[in-house]
């Protein structure tokens, strides 16, 4: 009996819920001493409110009976600490988050007790109660629906009038804090998700509307941050240059992510809303202005974020309005949206979202014309004389002001620097897979995507081809030459025929194209090709009406035609051009490969001549390359190229994220830095070559309408002469590893002096049969004896030095090795008997990922150039030694240029 009288009450009990909630009641005043009571009370309770949900209808019974809620706030108001509101704040939120029964939502929601905490006046000066708030204001936003949303809004008849947890939320939805605005974004996200028609009707009338244009002024500003950090970087780059641009370009695409998700609610007010404020607000008075470049800046660094921003909010933000202005706005001069509507723009732009004192301040100093000038606000760098079919963007007038937008970066392809060029070309291709886009718009910007082949049809139609019927994404009949004709417009190659032919599945190569989107043959009738459409109209006079510019387009009257003459002129330029990198030439070679099976016709014999003559002088460059320092890795480089060419070739979709043009690769080192030639800097231009040299080669074959091999068209490896030096010494493939054993005698090199590349070295060969005893020290004061040996074997060579075997002196143990081309002999001047070696490194450090950093940059220098002095015994021996290095080196070319040999001629190349 006095064991029960005593034994205590259970943890997880009503009647701990009880006494808890007496003790709570008795509480008067909140201090110091008995905080710690109050805080142990409100954390217990929640516990069990939580327990007793999932286990005993009782206790949230106990809990609605006595009127614990209203305990809660009673507490709140005794409180003299800031301890026991973050407590009940955090209650609170537990409780909402983890009941489960809608009977227990409804009853927290019925009073006023939850409309009570949202609104009281806390501290927000406390960063914790600021946090735990927002957490409690998001834990309740979780909760909503159509049901329950009526127990937190005040009404007027149908209409409501009064929404605390919303009002509140977006106070702070600019706060400086990124998580707070985070979690704003997440309350105000399940609002617009809810499909309450009288809380969509109460969100977009003022005031609250504003919240809308609020969001575009604070990514507006952000939009200028970024560009201030761009341009900082491109003058003075810094150690943590790129993780800074990094973090602010991740912010940048979240705000634009939460854009698209706040249009996707489907509130039809709301996009409406979002669009107007992104094109008054960002695009039209600060993007399209800074897209000319600054002649006092050659770092254009406003062109790059602008172009970056476009091609951000085309790929994010789907609005079918917003996409179509953007591209219509593109036949403008640049001057219709710095003149003629300045005042209606800067008219619309709000600041009030960002000076509030939970909000960013100082943005209310930030006018639209420092906007303007701070990317770009000086004349125009290219002419607007007008475009020909026979000389398009060839001209450089910075006079002129009649460019349009589309012009522009036309312009920036043709005669601007690697970073613009990037820009533009992310843009077009960004354009070119906008699905939002109408067709009109597309084909007036010449550059209408694969997605709507239906005049690509009516062509293989003219040519007598009956392809027969779509099947469930099959492609079923049609003649042979129809077949092969059809697949060679789609881009797919002569391997296209076996599809048509055999009625298996089409590959998706459409631009954009995904399962379950628009099929290849829409039943939606195709816009006549040559005239721009009525839809293009449309927003011309959109534009014009609504958004007050009272320019005419540019190109107003212009067929496609030409268009898409102007486009194709410009990539094939872009590749003539010696400028450019070989990763942003890649990227111009996508953009035209999706282009050229619809504008065949606009690529003509100049266009062909243009390409032939730049595929010429690289050509001309690689052969130089099997005389320099990596010819070992050339072929091997090329075959790697080769596959990844022609993979982003084909691809459906760019290479490259647009924000790609803020992290350029590494620069090669120029030869000022480097007077002696750096290995390094030669192995980057090789690179660079053969990049440039394996696009142009696929280029010319796509073009003739050739498909494209997996390998490059070149001879395989060759067998090796009898009694050649790398055979007699016992070497395989693998090389010379350290411990391997070589034979240090040569008796039979006499023999292969038939063949004609000895002929020329036959004095010096007579004096290497044998390897050369030499004399280095790889540390100061310690000089060791070894076997000098030159190895070639078929593309590849070593420099090999070894120690003779005591009890075998015809053969050696390989200590040291080193790569034999790039070498560069020299015999000293001074000292015959001695013999000078560059060693470079064995591999290209930028090959291996491993050795590079996430955005393209070294790590650490890993490759450095080494030197080897070789002391002889007499002049004879390093005469001996030099011969043997360069008829060694000699072979390994001599393999290199015959292997290269098909793919170097471009017409035994396309018949291979």
């Amino acid at each position: 009996m006095w064991y029960s009288f005593w034994r205590p009450r259970d943890r997880f009990s009503l009647d701990q819920l009880r006494y808890l909630t007496d003790q709570l009641t008795n509480v008067q005043i909140v201090n110091d001493i008995n905080k710690d009571f109050v805080i142990e009370a409100l954390r217990s309770i929640a516990e069990l409110i939580t327990y007793g949900d999932q286990h005993d209808r009782s206790f949230f019974e106990f809990f609605m009976e006595e009127q614990v809620a209203g305990e809660f706030v009673r507490i709140l108001k005794l409180s003299r600490t800031v301890s026991v509101p973050l407590q009940l704040l955090q209650t609170v939120s537990i409780m909402v988050q983890n009941l489960r029964s809608e009977h227990a939502i409804y009853y927290m929601f019925s009073n006023e007790h939850i409309n009570y905490l949202i609104t009281y006046s806390f501290d927000f000066r406390n960063e914790e109660l600021l946090s735990y708030y927002i957490s409690f204001l998001r834990a309740i936003s979780g909760k909503l629906n159509k049901s329950t949303v009526s127990l937190l809004v005040k009404t007027h008849g149908d209409e409501v009038v009064s929404f605390p947890l919303y009002v509140e939320a977006i106070r702070f939805a600019f706060h400086e804090e990124n998580m707070v605005r985070t979690a704003v974004r997440a309350v105000t996200l399940n609002v617009y998700h809810i499909g309450d028609d009288s809380v969509n009707r109460y969100i977009t009338t003022p005031p609250h509307r504003d919240y809308f244009s609020n969001l575009v002024s604070f990514f507006r500003k952000q939009s200028m941050d970024l560009n201030r950090l761009v341009s900082n970087t491109l003058i003075t780059e810094g150690p943590d240059s790129t993780s800074t641009i990094t973090a602010a370009v991740d912010e940048i695409e979240d705000n634009l992510y939460y854009f698209s998700d706040v249009v996707s609610a489907g509130i039809p007010d709301v996009g409406r809303l979002v669009t107007d404020s992104i094109l008054m607000v960002l695009i039209f008075p600060l993007l399209l202005p800074s897209l000319r470049a600054a002649a006092d800046n050659d770092m254009q660094s406003g062109v790059v974020t602008s172009l970056y921003l476009l091609c951000c909010i085309l790929r994010i933000v789907k609005i079918k309005d917003l996409a179509n202005t953007i591209a219509a706005s593109l036949f403008y001069p640049l001057e219709a949206f710095t003149k003629s509507c300045g005042d209606k723009f800067n008219g619309h732009i709000s600041d009030n979202g960002l000076t509030s004192k939970s909000q960013v301040s100082d943005s209310s100093n930030l006018t639209e014309s420092d906007a303007i000038h701070s990317m770009a606000n000086v004349p125009y760098p290219f002419s607007s004389s007008g475009f020909h079919l026979q000389s398009v963007l060839t001209q450089n007038d910075c006079s002129s002001s009649n460019l349009s937008l589309r012009e522009v970066l036309l312009s920036y392809i043709t005669n601007g620097d690697d970073i613009q060029v990037l820009g533009s070309l992310s843009m077009l291709a960004t354009l070119l897979q906008t699905k939002e886009l109408d067709e009109s718009v597309l084909d007036g910007l010449g550059i209408l995507p694969q997605r709507d082949l239906l005049a690509v049809w009516n062509l293989s139609m003219d040519s007598s081809c009956a392809l027969g019927r779509e099947e469930e994404g099959c492609l079923v009949g049609g003649s042979e030459e129809g077949g092969e004709l059809f697949a060679w417009v789609c881009g797919w190659g002569v391997s296209g025929r076996a599809y048509i032919e055999e009625g298996e599945n089409a590959p998706q190569a459409l631009v954009g194209e995904a399962s379950g989107e628009e099929q290849l043959f829409s039943s939606k009738s195709s816009l006549p090709r040559d005239s721009i459409g009525s839809e293009l109209d449309v927003y011309h006079e959109k534009i014009k009406e609504q958004y007050g510019v009272s320019f005419q387009p540019s190109d107003v009257g212009i067929s496609p035609h030409v268009h898409r003459f102007q486009l194709i002129d410009a990539l094939v330029r872009l590749f003539c051009r010696s400028n450019i990198s070989a990763e942003t030439l890649w990227d111009g070679g996508w953009l035209l490969h999706q282009l050229l099976p619809y504008s065949e016709s606009d690529f003509n014999s100049n266009h062909l001549e243009l390409l032939k003559a730049s595929y010429s002088n690289c050509t001309s460059a690689l052969v130089e390359e099997v005389e320099g320092v990596w010819a070992d890795f050339l072929i091997t480089i090329l075959c790697s190229e080769w596959r990844k060419c022609k993979r982003a070739m084909e691809s459906s979709c760019p290479r490259k994220d647009p924000n790609c043009m803020f992290l350029p690769q590494q620069k090669l080192s120029s030869e000022d830095d480097n007077p002696e030639g750096s290995s390094f800097t030669a192995g980057q231009k090789m690179h660079e070559l053969v990049k440039a040299f394996v696009l142009l080669h696929q280029i010319q074959m796509f073009t003739l309408g050739k498909a494209l091999p997996e390998q490059p068209p070149i001879f395989p490896p060759g067998d090796l002469p009898v009694n050649c030096l790398a055979q007699t010494s016992g070497l395989d493939v693998s090389g010379p590893k350290p411990g391997t054993e070589v034979s240090l005698v040569h008796d039979h090199r006499l023999e292969s002096l038939h063949e004609p590349h000895l002929y020329k070295f036959l004095a010096l060969s007579l004096t290497a049969v044998n390897a050369v005893p030499c004399r280095i020290a790889f540390e100061r004061g310690k000089e060791r004896h070894f076997c000098f040996l030159a190895i070639s074997l078929r593309s590849s060579g070593w420099l090999v030095l070894s120690e003779e075997l005591p009890l075998k002196k015809t053969h050696g143990v390989v200590r040291v090795a080193a790569p034999l081309a790039g070498c560069n002999p020299k015999i000293d001047e001074k000292h015959s008997k001695w013999l000078h070696l560059r060693i470079r490194p064995s591999s290209l450090p930028f090959l291996d990922p491993a050795k590079f950093s996430d955005h393209g940059k070294m790590k650490k220098k890993t490759l450095v150039d080494g030197r080897w002095t070789l002391a002889f015994r007499d002049e004879e021996s390093c005469k001996s030694a030099f011969a043997m290095i360069v008829e060694e080196t000699n072979f390994l070319r001599d393999e290199v240029h015959r292997r290269l040999k098909p793919l170097l001629n471009l017409e035994t190349a396309i018949d291979l």
